[in-house]
């Protein structure tokens, strides 16, 4: 059974997890502003600085696959439409460079100021971290999730969740920060060249 957090909530990740599947989902409530919304997930592998070593550890849908494919993004879903993950991002524990201590995970919303829309215009979001058996379960058994409640009412980017080591082990922070400014204030924030 899977464990539900709380925002600012840590808790350790089984050991026996390998790889893991991250798979983020939201709905988005009645807006008439024209455009869909893009919704986008993103993974950033940080080294003891907060910051990522190259721009190669920013994962997104225009960088799918990390380094040593430690991390995998599985693609860009541009609607949000339907039930369970909107996107998923694959991590393998046993390729993660030493060099990197914490993998941030993150959403923004795709041309958020000129379609006017913000993360108060989206509901029922959520992370969820499952455990993989093979390369190929892409369902695994949910071991948590934390659903954002937030209102977030002019954000056009959060930090999700943050998945860290400490003592050699694999945590999981619940962090839920909203950020103005999408993806290049994030993308700044975390070291990457924009």
């Amino acid at each position: 059974m899977a464990v539900n957090l709380s925002k600012g909530q840590r808790v350790s990740l089984d050991k026996s997890i390998v790889k893991a599947l991250v798979g983020l989902g939201w709905d988005t409530n009645k807006y008439d502003g024209g455009y869909d919304f893009d919704l986008d997930a993103s993974a950033y592998l940080l080294g003891e600085n907060g910051k990522v070593t190259c721009d190669e550890d920013f994962i997104f849908y225009n960088n799918l696959n990390s380094r040593n494919d430690a991390v995998v993004h599985t693609g860009d879903n541009r609607t949000g439409a339907g039930d369970g993950d909107d996107e998923v991002i694959m991590i393998d524990f046993s390729k993660v460079p030493e060099n990197i201590s914490k993998i941030a995970i993150t959403v923004t919303i795709h041309d958020a100021v000129a379609r006017k829309q913000n993360f108060g215009q989206v509901s029922n979001a959520y992370v969820h971290v499952a455990k993989m058996s093979s390369d190929d379960d892409m369902v695994g058994e949910e071991v948590l999730r934390f659903d954002l409640v937030e209102d977030f009412s002019i954000e056009t980017a959060i930090v999700v969740c943050e998945i860290y080591r400490n003592n050699g082990d694999w945590k999981f922070n619940a962090v839920a920060s909203g950020y103005q400014g999408g993806l290049e204030a994030l993308c700044r924030s975390f070291g990457v060249n924009v």
